[in-house]
């Protein structure tokens, strides 16, 4: 008996591979640009299975590029060393120091940490970030806030946060199409044109490489399901006008609202298209990529 289900377990198996194969053929070749973040990133078996994902999505001739983030890491080593955040309408300003802890947490921590992972499941990892032969080059992010009594829009220092300007993929592109089938592993820093460190919103580093990548897929790994509709429903597919008008309607909301702008502004840069999908659920870059399912929603122009 035991046997039997074996076997079948083992017919099941093949034929998934199977079904599968026209997919992984699509890829074949192509860059899919990753943004992992989140709660997997905290958890040692969510970020085995994310780096396991990672190699199988390398071993069948797809090339992923992994972007990353790092908030409550970055939290948690601010904490232990005393350094005071200050924020204003929840974004956090980045002094000097700050932006020494922010350096150190992401490239020294978080991308090594991922780095390992891939490698430890077989796949050959290179952990880097923006500033690595100025893959990014910033400006000074610049935001406003209307004021409350006179309602006049005034500028916010954020401190050391950056906008990309710039992205020279050359490095990307030598790793990404060596015979060593290297996974370049992206940490969100950058640098400005007088060598000053910025730090860079993660989403936002994603959609600006695979841009200028031209990657067939760009997944942006999130804790929910995707852009979910009025009814709390998951969309499964929006154009650029339906992501727009999901964010000027407010069916968009809170931290979605600045995906589906990263999305729209990848796609009309290049990216055949964007997924938001839930990282947390098994396999979901595999069942996006290679069934014909899809795991989040999917943004094309």
């Amino acid at each position: 008996m035991k046997q039997q289900k074996m076997n079948r377990d083992w017919i099941a198996t093949a034929r998934t591979l199977n079904e599968a194969l026209p997919y992984m053929q699509r890829y074949t070749g192509a860059v899919v640009v990753v943004k992992f973040g989140g709660n997997a990133m905290g958890d040692d078996e969510a970020m085995a299975e994310f780096a396991r994902d990672i190699v199988l999505m390398r071993q069948v001739g797809v090339n992923p590029v992994v972007v990353h983030g790092g908030g409550p890491m970055i939290n948690d080593m601010l904490k232990r060393l005393d350094i005071e955040s200050r924020f204003v309408r929840g974004k956090r300003v980045t002094d000097k120091a700050t932006v020494e802890v922010v350096e150190m947490v992401l490239t020294g921590l978080v991308n090594k940490r991922i780095v390992q992972a891939i490698m430890d499941e077989g796949g050959r990892a290179v952990g880097l970030s923006g500033k690595d032969a100025r893959l990014i080059t910033v400006e000074k992010a610049v935001r406003t806030r209307k004021d409350p009594d006179s309602q006049i829009e005034q500028a916010v220092d954020l401190g050391f946060v950056g906008e990309p300007t710039k992205i020279d993929p050359k490095l990307i592109e030598a790793l990404i199409y060596a015979d060593e089938d290297y996974v370049p592993v992206i940490a969100p820093i950058g640098v400005s044109k007088a060598g000053e460190t910025y730090n860079i919103n993660a989403d936002t580093v994603a959609g600006a490489l695979a841009g200028a990548l031209r990657a067939k897929r760009m997944l942006l790994l999130t804790d929910v399901k995707g852009v979910l509709d009025a009814d709390g429903q998951l969309i499964r597919e929006m154009n650029l006008a339906q992501a727009r008008e999901a964010i000027a309607s407010g069916v968009a909301t809170g931290g979605m609202i600045p995906k589906l702008e990263t999305a729209i502004n990848a796609v009309e840069s290049g990216v055949e298209a964007v997924v938001i999908l839930d990282g947390r659920r098994p396999h979901a870059m595999l069942v996006e990529l290679f069934s014909e399912h899809g795991a989040g929603t999917l943004i094309s122009a």
